[in-house]
């Protein structure tokens, strides 16, 4: 496929937000596709915001900013639109995980199959693609292959594995193209050089992380 001249939506958290870059105009992953394909990027990434909803308030109010309510105020005349998320629902908040067949934004299944269906409903055809959470050892603390430790993790989780493969599944349903960072990205920060060379702290990239992925996503946009 080719996008230049593509208006994009970009909708994340603290990684598209840019949190690990330093300088997001050029190493930001958005940004960076962007030069190299030719289109204008929207930016909508909110650090520490997660896909469901959750009903108890987080120190910072713009973290229950949820994916499925900001979704409702991008850019509805873009040509496509790229999501990047789920590793903040791995980590912490109050929503339960849910089981498939489920609808609602009250739980990360039910959120990313309400996040799906609102964004095929309001660009129709147009290209959607989802990017899985990519593996993660956040402060050498919290391992991606067990359920999270963190204090703010409120619900009983699971391996982040789990929530990568949710939005490979559900995203079958709507026709949306999925990157899977997790498996196919090339980078496990369990691994020290991986840690060390691209990302500040085994969750957020650096700028050779961020330039990774979007060598990534541009295979697949031109695959598509």
């Amino acid at each position: 496929m080719n996008v230049t001249g593509f208006t994009i939506n970009f909708l994340g958290d603290s990684i598209t937000e840019g949190v690990g870059v330093t300088d997001a105009r050029n190493f930001r992953y958005d940004n960076y596709l962007a030069k190299l394909l030719g289109f204008s990027a929207n930016n909508y990434g909110a650090s520490g915001t997660r896909l469901a909803h959750q009903t108890r308030p987080s120190g910072l109010p713009k973290y229950d900013l949820s994916f499925c309510g900001r979704a409702y105020y991008m850019d509805q005349t873009a040509d496509m639109v790229v999501v990047y998320g789920g590793v903040n629902d791995y980590i912490h908040g109050d929503a339960p995980f849910g089981e498939p067949g489920d609808t609602t934004n009250t739980t990360f299944c039910g959120g990313v199959y309400f996040l799906m269906n609102f964004l095929r409903e309001t660009y129709g055809d147009k290209p959607i693609v989802f990017l899985t959470p990519a593996r993660s050892f956040y402060l050498r603390a919290i391992d991606d292959t067990l359920p999270s430790t963190h204090e703010a993790k409120y619900v009983a989780g699971k391996p982040l594995v789990a929530y990568v493969d949710v939005i490979i599944e559900t995203a079958k349903q709507f026709g949306i193209k999925v990157l899977d960072l997790y498996r196919d990205l090339g980078i496990d920060p369990h691994i020290p050089e991986h840690f060390d060379t691209y990302t500040i702290d085994g969750l957020h990239f650096n700028d050779k992380g961020h330039t990774q992925i979007a060598h990534k996503l541009k295979e697949l946009i031109e695959s598509m």
